[in-house]
């Protein structure tokens, strides 16, 4: 269906708004910069917030805690370690400055969940959003300022960069860029307004999956620093839409310096981290700690996830391929409907819509793809992109195509898409870029 990405890299001229890579350049990922220096944290309906405030004095030594120090024979304390040890560029912040900014932790949260807070605030000048979880297994310092200084050294257009952490007790505060905008799911089903949606044109929306595959295709391949990572949340909240139409990815670094994920990085440690090494490559286990519960959403998660608890680069790809099928068609991943006449819920998936759509051809597609586009796109490759979704929510992993692939397949539709676009005459007149609800 998809040319391989060392063909495109031959005879596919880069479209110029949207970034690409080609194999060729991957050496040099490590000094990509992201373009925009603010960051929003995916939004939703809010409840009353009433947690407990983790402790912020002794509980560092606390033989309880979550963050051991017994791998380090020096008496500073872990936030001195971390800051001696970090990129220059790379904060460490006290958790004074945490709980100023957020007036004690009374502010009202930017978004809960069972998971995690955050809030969006001020830290040191700059507005950011501060996102507070647990973590999930034991973590020494040195273990975590490895992977802190890992994650902030990564940099790349369609991430939203994290600035910094800091630690109290059995929790993590993780500090990111604040970016204005709106999340995809949020865009795709305004609350307010249902029959809006900003993404109301087919080429805003093929940009959009390009931009998410170019950094998803970052994190699994491309860092640059000698180590492939996982995201572990790809969903529609978890993608900002900017108001110029781009898609940065959230969350990045959340699930490995959290502890919800252990990599592979050196022989002596697979005892402690629970992994091992194999050919050279990063695997990825679940926590041996009993206290290591399964990360996930509803719809997203693959079967293999929810089968074993074990997230790898395949469970990516498969939460990537329902946020397109979410993209293409405006529907939710997964919900349930009562149906009056056989009187009881019934589970509606993307996934499977999307299945009988193609089965039904060109009819079945328009009927599947959402309808406030007004049927303007090219229907060809609005089915490829369908065809190629459905390969990366394969039940089997092993059939699910690589995120390079995925990108340099997306890549090309683009460029389809921009000739279709052009032979039409251009954009519709009635185009806006507003993120304002209407």
């Amino acid at each position: 269906m998809c040319k391989s990405k060392k063909q495109l890299s031959q005879d596919v001229i880069e479209p110029s708004t949207m970034p690409r890579n080609s194999s060729s350049q991957r050496s040099n990922k490590s000094s990509h910069k992201s373009s925009s220096s603010s960051f929003a944290e995916p939004s939703s309906s809010l409840s009353n917030y009433d947690k407990s405030i983790p402790s912020t004095g002794s509980s560092y030594y606390n033989r309880d805690s979550w963050l051991t120090t017994s791998n380090s024979s020096s008496g500073n304390p872990p936030l001195t370690r971390l800051r001696d040890n970090l990129p220059e560029r790379t904060h460490v912040y006290d958790i004074s400055e945490i709980s100023a900014a957020t007036n004690n932790f009374k502010l009202k949260p930017f978004n809960s969940s069972s998971s995690s807070t955050s809030w969006r605030c001020t830290i040191r000048g700059q507005n950011v959003i501060l996102i507070q979880r647990k973590f999930r297994r034991p973590m020494n310092v040195s273990e975590l300022v490895d992977r802190l200084a890992l994650i902030c050294r990564s940099h790349h257009s369609s991430l939203v960069r994290l600035k910094g952490a800091s630690i109290s007790g059995n929790y993590i505060y993780l500090v990111y860029d604040y970016i204005q905008g709106g999340n995809l799911a949020d865009c795709l089903r305004n609350p307010k307004n249902p029959h809006f949606t900003v993404l109301s044109d087919w080429l805003s929306r093929v940009k959009i999956a390009g931009d998410i595959a170019h950094g998803l295709d970052y994190i699994h391949h491309s860092t640059g620093l000698g180590f492939n990572f996982i995201h572990n949340h790809i969903k529609a909240s978890s993608i900002i839409i900017t108001p110029t139409l781009d898609a940065k990815i959230c969350h990045f670094g959340t699930a490995d310096l959290c502890g919800e994920i252990t990599m592979d990085r050196d022989d002596e440690d697979n005892d402690k981290l629970g992994s091992t090494k194999s050919k050279g490559k990063m695997e990825y286990k679940r926590s041996g700690s009993g206290r290591m519960k399964l990360e996930g959403t509803r719809g997203y998660m693959a079967p293999e996830y929810r089968d074993t608890g074990v997230a790898t680069e395949k469970s990516d790809v498969y939460a990537f391929g329902v946020v397109i099928l979410e993209l293409l068609s405006g529907q939710e991943a997964l919900k349930y409907r009562f149906d009056e006449e056989m009187r009881g819920y019934v589970r509606d998936s993307v996934i499977e819509a999307a299945k009988e759509a193609l089965e039904e051809g060109g009819g079945g597609v328009r009927k599947w793809v959402d309808k406030r586009m007004k049927d303007s796109y090219p229907v060809e490759v609005v089915e490829k992109l369908t065809r190629l979704s459905l390969e990366c929510v394969a039940d089997d992993p092993n059939k699910r195509p690589d995120m390079g692939r995925v990108f340099a397949c997306i890549s090309q539709l683009y460029l389809d898409s921009q000739t279709w676009v052009e032979k039409m005459g251009g954009l519709p007149v009635d185009f806006s870029l507003s993120l304002a609800p209407r």
